[in-house]
C-alpha cells in the first residue's frame, strides 16, 4: 500500500454524498470515512442501502450515516437527494459530491454491436436500450451540475487552493472513472463511450470548477477489481490474470478527499505490478521515495495518470497492459488454471457463504 500524503481526520465532520452508495467502491468509500467521523448520505436505487447504512453505522458507530432512494437517470429524483442532503447536513451544507454511480450491460452492450431486429420489415422497430448511457452519463451529469450549485453555497467553506487547505468546510467533487476511461474495454462499447465521457468532464472541470465556484475536482479510474460484483463469466475470462485490490480504490479515493490541496489530480488503481513508468508518470514521485524508500521499480497499486495529452495515457495504458501480460505469461498455465478454477468455484462459495 503507497503511504499517500494525507490526515484523515480531516474528514470528521465533513458531509459527503456518494450516489450509488449501496454496494460496491461507493459502499466502501462510505464505510472508510465514516470510520473517519464523515458524515456519509448515500443515494442508490438499489433499497440495499438501508441496509448498507445501519452495517456501517454498527461498524463505525458513526450514527450520521444516511440512505435517500436515488434514481441518478430521473432529474428531480437528483433534486430531491441533494435538498434532503442538505436538510440532513449538521452544517447545512455539502462539503463533496462523488459521482459514483454507474452500470455495465453485457446484454446492451452486445445487442448494440450484433442488431437482431429485422430493420427493413418490422412495423414498429424499437430503439436500441441506452440505460448505460442514461445511469453512467446523464446521471453523472445530473449529480455534477447539482453540485456546482450547492458546494460554493457550502456554509463557511472558501475557494480550493493547491497550495493549502483554506478551510475546515470543502468543495469537492470526485468522479469516478475506470480504466476504460483510457483504453477501449472491447465489446463493451456503451461502458467505454460513458467513461470515456467522464473523463473528458473531468478535463474540462478541472480547469473551469476552481474558477467559477472554487470547486475542486478529482478523478480515479480502477482497473478491474474484485469487489464482490464481478460475475462469472468475467471471472472465467479474467482467469490469471492480476486484478487491483479494492484497498487501493478506497485509499487512492481517501488520499484524494482528505487532501484538500488536491484539485485536478486523476489517480489509476490496478495490480499491484512494476511498470518501470517514467518519473512524470509517478504519484509525487519525489515525495513518496522520501515516505516509502521505494524506487521506480518498486511495485505499486496507485499511479497518477498524467493527462496533459493523449499521447502520455496511451503510454501509460500500453505499459500497464504489457505488464499484466508478462505477468500472465509468467505464472503460466498453472496460475491459468488456478485462476480458472477459482472463477468456476465462485458461485458455489459465494452461495455457500451465504448460508
Amino acid at each position: 500500500m503507497l503511504n499517500l500524503d494525507y490526515t484523515i481526520s480531516n474528514l470528521k465532520g465533513k458531509t459527503i454524498l456518494i450516489t450509488g452508495g449501496a454496494s460496491g467502491f461507493g459502499a466502501a468509500f462510505a464505510a472508510r470515512w465514516a470510520s473517519a467521523g464523515a458524515q456519509i448520505i448515500i443515494g442508490d436505487i438499489n433499497p440495499a442501502g438501508e441496509t448498507i447504512v445501519a452495517q456501517i453505522r454498527t461498524e463505525s458507530a458513526n450514527e450520521n450515516v444516511h440512505f435517500i432512494h436515488l434514481d441518478v437517470t430521473s432529474w428531480s429524483s437528483q433534486v430531491n437527494f441533494f435538498r434532503q442532503a442538505v436538510q440532513l447536513s449538521q452544517h447545512g451544507g455539502i462539503d463533496a459530491v462523488v459521482a459514483n454511480a454507474g452500470i455495465n450491460d453485457r446484454d446492451e452492450a452486445r445487442q448494440l454491436e450484433n442488431p437482431t431486429v429485422d430493420y427493413l420489415n418490422d412495423p414498429h422497430p424499437p430503439a436500441p436500450s441506452s440505460k448505460t448511457v442514461d445511469v453512467n452519463l446523464s446521471g453523472v451529469l445530473y449529480t455534477v451540475h447539482l453540485a456546482q450549485w450547492f458546494l460554493p453555497r457550502n456554509p463557511d467553506s472558501q475557494p480550493c487552493s493547491e497550495s493549502e487547505q483554506t478551510s475546515h468546510r470543502d468543495r469537492h467533487i470526485l468522479l469516478v472513472g475506470s480504466t476504460a476511461s483510457l483504453h477501449p474495454l472491447i465489446s463493451q462499447a456503451p461502458y467505454t463511450i460513458t467513461k470515456h465521457a467522464v473523463l473528458g468532464l473531468f478535463r474540462c472541470l478541472r480547469v473551469t470548477a476552481p474558477v467559477s465556484g472554487g470547486i475542486r475536482v478529482n478523478i480515479i479510474c480502477p482497473y478491474f477489481t474484485d469487489i464482490g460484483l464481478m460475475n462469472a463469466p468475467a471471472r472465467v475470462i479474467l482467469a490469471g490474470v492480476p486484478i487491483g485490490q479494492p484497498e487501493d480504490v478506497v485509499e487512492a479515493a481517501t488520499y484524494l478527499m482528505a487532501n484538500q490541496t488536491c484539485s485536478g489530480r486523476s489517480l489509476v488503481t490496478g495490480p499491484r505490478l512494476k511498470l518501470g513508468l517514467p518519473d512524470r508518470a509517478l504519484l509525487s514521485r519525489e515525495s513518496l521515495d522520501e515516505q516509502t524508500g521505494e524506487g521506480e521499480d518498486s511495485e505499486r497499486g496507485v499511479w497518477e495518470c498524467q493527462l496533459h495529452d493523449v499521447e502520455t495515457a496511451d503510454i501509460f495504458t500500453e505499459r500497464m497492459l504489457k505488464a499484466v501480460k508478462a505477468v500472465v505469461a509468467t505464472r503460466g498455465w498453472i496460475g491459468w488454471a488456478k485462476g480458472l478454477a477459482g472463477a468456476l468455484a465462485w458461485p458455489v462459495m459465494k452461495n455457500w457463504n451465504k448460508a
